[in-house]
């Protein structure tokens, strides 16, 4: 591909990027195509931070090279993509118009990484994330059901937390994501499809009255919870410990005592097994669950069956 940059006109900067094969022939060959990728997340870190210190720092190499790489795209272009004063670093007009397209490339070429590692017996790949507490309870039973109905289809699961997910979605190392707390990124979209029910259980008490802050472990399993959490009970969010996964919870209420909220399901086989009990007075706490993907594969149709088993499994 030719690439019309220098000299080139300013409105026609948007036509520039049609392929990873934008950067000048310095960076050819076997290395080529690897070389132009760190170009291009150097760029987006920059862009995140607006600091070349920082940035050097975040991708582990020096000040020097980070200059370097900025400089390499800058030159190809023939335009400034970032202006440097002692008030900090800030973006031209040019380099705010190459970011969507860098966000492009940075994920075709995790996309194209992973498919070309994962050739083999299956036609296409995917790497999905999960919430920590969903993978608990519907892992094992959501994959089985796209294993049956996407046969050609590989998957790679990945148990985390939100804020780390949304930030492997937006640099394209997850195809979808189930999360908890969305973060609503530019490339990024998202779905509500479900809820997650914690209920509040005790070994100690029965009744919401007698739960008392110093023997309460106190749920923080997103800022949306803790929101309601804090609304339906103030005099409790106080508490001296706390966590944000339920399998913490859980030890901890069987080593210390005392009263939590807890999924549903793991609600209901504590109280069968006679270990705790429901406290009554208080309600259930409905944590809002969402699919999140690319805006390019939105409407893809294995990222759409996957979301709508799971979204099965949350409503049964």
């Amino acid at each position: 591909m030719a690439i019309k940059a220098k000299g080139g006109n300013p409105a026609d900067f948007a036509l520039l990027i049609e392929s990873t094969d934008y950067i000048s022939s310095k960076y050819s060959g076997k290395d080529g195509a690897f070389m132009q990728i760190i170009l291009i997340e150097t760029f987006l870190d920059l862009m995140e931070t607006r600091n070349f210190n920082r940035t050097a720092e975040r991708l582990n190499v020096t000040q020097s090279t980070v200059t370097h790489r900025i400089n390499a795209l800058e030159a190809q272009f023939a335009r400034k993509l970032f202006a440097r004063n002692k008030g900090g670093t800030q973006p031209t007009a040019a380099g705010l118009r190459f970011l969507d397209h860098a966000k492009a490339l940075q994920h075709q070429w995790h996309e194209a990484t992973r498919a070309v590692e994962t050739a083999g017996a299956y036609e296409r790949s995917m790497r999905i994330g999960l919430q920590h507490d969903l993978a608990a309870h519907y892992a094992g039973e959501w994959l089985a059901a796209v294993r049956r109905e996407l046969p050609a289809t590989s998957i790679y699961l990945e148990v985390d937390y939100s804020s780390q997910m949304n930030r492997d979605l937006g640099a394209g190392d997850l195809d979808l994501a189930i999360l908890f707390t969305p973060h609503y990124l530019p490339d990024l979209h998202y779905e509500r499809i479900g809820d997650m029910h914690y209920e509040m259980v005790s070994n100690r008490v029965r009744r919401i009255e007698d739960v008392r802050p110093d023997d309460y472990i106190q749920a923080v399993y997103s800022p949306a919870f803790d929101r309601m959490h804090r609304q339906a009970h103030p005099d409790l969010s106080t508490a001296p410990i706390a966590s944000g996964e339920t399998t913490a919870m859980l030890a901890l209420m069987q080593k210390l005592g005392g009263s939590a909220f807890v999924t549903r399901a793991d609600a209901e086989r504590l109280v069968r097994a006679g270990t705790v009990q429901r406290v009554e007075g208080a309600e259930p706490i409905l944590q809002p669950v969402y699919a999140a993907v690319n805006v390019r594969t939105r409407h893809a149709h294995q990222h759409r069956r996957i979301i709508s088993i799971l979204q099965a499994l949350l409503a049964a």
